[in-house]
């Protein structure tokens, strides 16, 4: 199973009683590893958890720290892009340069760098001290 067929199958699995936008994601690790995740709000509606950081969350309880590249997916006319709390998690776990393909239900895909998503990102090195 490719990315988009991995994202598109989580996607299923939202838990999205009050948006009722489902949206799953799927990376793979360093260690080639597939891991998933999808958006899973609560009634404290809009707090929840996204796809991304689902995924993400899934590939470091499994060991993995890093991914080389991860896709998106959703039911929406166009492919939408992760919300910047997304971006900054995609920043933490894996290189400038790794992919991330958004797609829509459709077919449509967009496929961009990490460092494209989150340009001027907030890094570890910011907090060292001198």
């Amino acid at each position: 199973m490719n990315l988009t067929e991995a994202a598109k199958a989580v996607r299923e699995n939202a838990y999205t009683p009050y948006s009722n936008f489902k949206v799953g994601a799927a990376l793979i690790s360093t260690s080639g590893k597939v891991h998933v995740g999808c958006n899973v709000e609560n009634v404290a509606y809009p707090e929840g958890t996204c796809a991304e950081a689902g995924a993400i969350a899934a590939m470091v309880a499994a060991g993995d720290t890093q991914f080389t590249d991860i896709t998106v997916i959703a039911d929406s006319p166009v492919p939408v892009t992760p919300c910047g709390g997304c971006r900054q998690k995609m920043f933490e776990f894996a290189s400038p340069d790794a992919k991330v393909t958004l797609a829509s239900l459709s077919g449509e895909t967009v496929t961009m760098a990490v460092a494209d998503l989150l340009p001027g990102a907030f890094v570890k090195s910011q907090m060292d001290r001198a």
